[in-house]
């Protein structure tokens, strides 16, 4: 059974950092495009990050490239989004998921239940 558990979210201030952790268990990391997108109630889902099974490639929406970092840890079965210099818009609900299309960061197949990241002062 596919299942993605998304942990580490919660609220950080401005300039703040969290690290968003996906445990997954089902399937193997090193086969698959994982990453994360977002939905802030009244815009749009937002692909936010994917690493490559194959090579490890990372690639990143341009609102958060240079402040947010995907890993994986395939010892783990778990991929990590660190991420840095919050601001306020980054407010969503993330969601860790198994992409189709990884370098457009687009195609979600599956994903977890999602999990609050608030940025505020």
């Amino acid at each position: 059974q596919v299942q993605l558990v998304e942990s580490g979210g919660g609220l950080a201030q401005p300039g703040g950092s969290l690290r968003l952790s996906c445990a997954a268990s089902g399937f193997t990391l090193d086969y698959n495009a994982i990453g994360w997108f977002r939905q802030a109630p009244g815009k749009e889902r937002e692909g936010v990050s994917c690493i490559s099974g194959s090579d490890g490639n990372t690639y990143y929406a341009d609102s958060v490239k240079g402040r947010f970092t995907i890993s994986r840890d395939n010892a783990k079965n778990t991929v990590y989004l660190q991420m840095n210099s919050l601001k306020p818009e980054d407010t969503a609900i993330y969601y860790c998921t198994i992409y189709s299309y990884c370098r457009e960061i687009q195609g979600p197949r599956f994903w977890g239940q999602g999990i609050q990241v608030t940025v505020s002062s």
